[in-house]
Parts: structure tokens; C-alpha cells; sequence
């Protein structure tokens, strides 16, 4: 999901010992509140390992501990929560018009979020300007920072090379941003962090198979596994918008002709509407939509037109990959809101016929616009309290 830069890498026996507080500090992510007694038994652990890991998390400050209620006999136990100022990552979202950034704690809810602009500027001004910001979110954090999590709205090749040809950007080393602070740097393409959102806790929870959409400036999304983007051979799957699902005499800025981006952005919806390419196509397709909502004939028709080509992509992923649920995001739940029955009749005739008495739901994201924010943050986390990432700072 993400490379590391940064830092020192602890050896294999020092890893081994940190690997039970490791476990153990997963499960207190995953259910906070959590007593002593149940973090035992899920681990199998006798009493006095506990005590000692609880006793180890206290002291690098990840959890404190609270008296639990008594329910019945026994010894009293405590809850492990987190700790109130302890260890944070910062998140970073790049995107084509601008970023966002914050900072969270164990429970992964970016806070102290801010936001900024960029109209295509020189990438190397833009990663200089998010390092300073990243340093100082660090500064004004009251307690450590241990790791950086960024998603890209762009193709991130070989873990950490990212190219968006929307932002018209050359290859950039994303893990600048951050590494000059000493923390190790996540780096990740937005669908899939935002995916990663919305299967720990979102509109995909618990699902062993979901498939992640987002429109935005083209179409981007993840297949997730077991809570895991598949990011392919050299990180680059999810790449959708570029299947062959659209007009074949339609070129792509990508270099191939006929992709999905064509029929279901704010690029399609101008060329639809026989207006020119816009410079912001996410704002440009909100403003189509209040037009269709308003009552213009015109951008109706190019909304339901974009909503159909969404919704066929669609059932056509649902046949290559089986997932449990389709969650939508960025712009495609509004483009099926504008246009509900353009959007089902279409997503209906491109399943197969076994599939129609029962398809995968098709859900909003939970998330919404702090899905990456929150997926850049849950890696980040997720590498701060892996057994090497607690090593490295006990």
C-alpha cells in the first residue's frame, strides 16, 4: 500500500520481540476500550504477558488505562484506551486543484486539518511547500509524530514514483514530502487509501471482497481484498478509468483511445454538451449537475449519459472480480443521484443474468471527501505500530 523512507531499520530479533505488543495494539485499534482480560484471550496470553505489554504501550505513550466496570466476579481489570496527546502520524492528500493535511492520533480521525491550493504548478514547488507544511503540523503537534501517510491523485509506480497526467506533472519522488522531518513516509494512490477508509470502517465493512469507485478527474478506483488494495506488479493496479470502456475513436491523455475516463468525468460531460475542456473538471462537473438539477435539458441529457457509462463500467467490474459491494465516491454518487434510473437500468443490463437476482449492493462512501485523508493516516498508523515500527522507537 505504501513505501518507507526514512528512519532506521531495526534487526529481525529486536522485530520478533515487539511482535505480541504489536498484535495487541491492533486489536486496541480496532475496538478501543478493550480490557486487559479480553486483550488475553484474543491473544492468548496469561495474565502477567499482558500486564507486561499493556505496562510496554503505556510507556511509549500509544494507551492509558482505565479502571473497567465490574461485571461480576474476579479481579478488577482495566480498559486500554488511547492515550490523550500520545503518538500521531500526519496525513497528506494531494489532488488536482489542491491538498489537504492533518494530523491523527491512534484512532485515525485526522485532526487540525488544513487546506491549500495549486493551479498546476511546478511540482517540485508544490512537494517543497507540503514538506513545510508537514513540518509544521509536527511542530504544533503537543506530543511525537511518528510517520507520514500520503495519497496521490495520480498512477504511483514502483511504491514511489507518482505521475498524474491530470495535474500535467512529471514524475515526482512524493516521499519528499516528509522525509526531511525524520519520519518514515507512506505513499499510496488515493483510491486505494480511500478504499482502505472505507473497508476498515466505512460503507464496506467487513467485506472480504469490495470494489472501490471514485469519480473525480477521470476514474479511479481499488479492488480490496481482505481490507487490502491489490496494487499489482509495480503498484499501478486500480488504474479503471483506463479500460477499453468507452468511445474507441476517443484518445485519452493517457495514450490509448476508448477509456472509461471519456464518458463519466467533467471532460466527458463538456464534450457532451459540445463546451470547451475545462480547467477544473470536478468543479466544472458540480456546476453541470446544479444546471441538470435546475432544470437545463442539455446537461440533464450529459448527466444521465455519464451516469449510464458509470453504471455499465461498473457491472462490468462486478463481472471480472465478484466483490461483495460497490461502494461510490467523489463525484459518482451524485451522478447517480442526478440520473437514479439511468444509473440502474444501465448497472442491471451490464450484469451478467446470474447476477441480477442478487447483485452486490451499490453504496455511497461513508467517507466521503476525508476518505484519503483517513486511509493515508491508517497506513501511516499502520506501519508506526507494526512490530518494526515499534521497535524502531523503543
Amino acid at each position: 500500500m505504501g513505501s518507507v523512507s526514512a528512519g532506521s531499520r531495526p534487526g529481525r530479533a529486536e522485530t520478533d520481540r515487539w511482535r505480541a505488543t504489536a498484535e495487541a495494539l491492533a486489536e486496541v485499534r480496532r475496538e478501543p476500550g478493550l480490557t486487559r482480560v479480553e486483550l488475553a484471550r484474543r491473544l492468548r496470553l496469561a495474565s502477567g504477558s499482558a500486564t507486561e505489554i499493556a505496562g510496554r504501550l503505556r510507556e511509549l505513550g500509544w494507551v492509558t488505562e482505565e479502571r473497567a466496570p465490574c461485571g461480576g466476579r474476579g479481579r478488577p481489570t482495566t480498559r486500554l484506551v488511547p492515550a490523550p496527546g500520545g503518538p500521531a502520524v500526519v496525513a497528506v492528500d494531494v489532488r488536482f486543484e489542491g491538498w489537504r493535511a492533518g494530523v491523527a492520533g491512534l484512532d485515525g480521525v485526522p485532526a487540525a486539518v488544513r487546506t491549500g491550493r495549486h493551479a498546476r504548478r511546478d511540482p517540485d514547488a508544490v512537494a517543497a511547500e507540503l514538506d513545510t507544511v508537514v513540518g509544521e503540523l509536527v511542530a504544533a503537534h503537543d506530543g511525537p509524530v511518528v510517520a507520514a501517510g500520503i495519497g496521490v491523485a495520480a498512477t504511483v509506480v514502483d511504491e514511489h514514483l507518482a505521475q498524474g497526467a491530470g495535474q500535467g506533472w512529471s514524475p515526482l519522488d512524493v516521499r519528499r514530502i516528509g522525509a526531511g522531518h525524520g519520519l518514515p513516509v507512506l505513499v499510496g494512490n488515493d483510491a486505494n487509501l480511500a478504499g482502505v477508509a472505507e473497508v476498515r470502517d466505512g460503507a464496506a465493512a467487513g467485506a472480504g471482497t469490495a470494489l472501490f469507485l471514485t469519480v473525480e478527474v477521470g476514474i479511479g478506483g481499488a479492488l480490496l481484498l481482505g481490507g487490502r488494495p491489490q496494487t499489482g506488479a509495480r503498484g499501478a493496479a486500480g488504474e479503471f478509468g483506463h479500460l477499453p470502456f468507452g468511445d474507441p475513436a476517443l484518445p485519452c491523455a493517457c495514450g490509448a483511445r476508448g477509456c472509461w475516463n471519456n464518458g463519466a468525468d467533467g471532460r466527458a460531460l463538456a464534450r457532451l454538451l459540445g463546451e470547451p475542456e475545462p480547467d477544473d473538471p470536478y468543479g466544472y462537473t458540480r456546476t453541470v449537475l446544479d444546471r441538470a438539477v435546475g432544470g437545463e435539458p442539455g446537461a440533464a441529457a450529459a448527466v444521465t449519459a455519464a451516469a449510464a457509462s458509470l453504471a455499465r463500467g461498473t457491472a462490468g467490474l462486478v463481472n471480472a472480480h465478484d466483490p461483495e459491494v460497490v461502494v461510490l465516491s467523489g463525484l459518482a454518487p451524485a451522478l447517480r443521484a442526478a440520473a437514479p434510473e439511468a444509473f440502474d437500468v444501465a448497472y442491471g443490463a451490464g450484469l451478467m443474468a446470474f447476477r441480477r437476482s442478487a447483485p452486490p449492493p451499490v453504496r455511497d462512501a461513508a467517507h466521503g471527501a476525508d476518505g484519503v485523508l483517513r486511509g493515508a493516516a491508517a497506513i501511516a498508523l499502520d506501519h508506526a505500530t507494526s512490530a518494526r515500527g515499534l521497535a524502531t522507537r523503543g
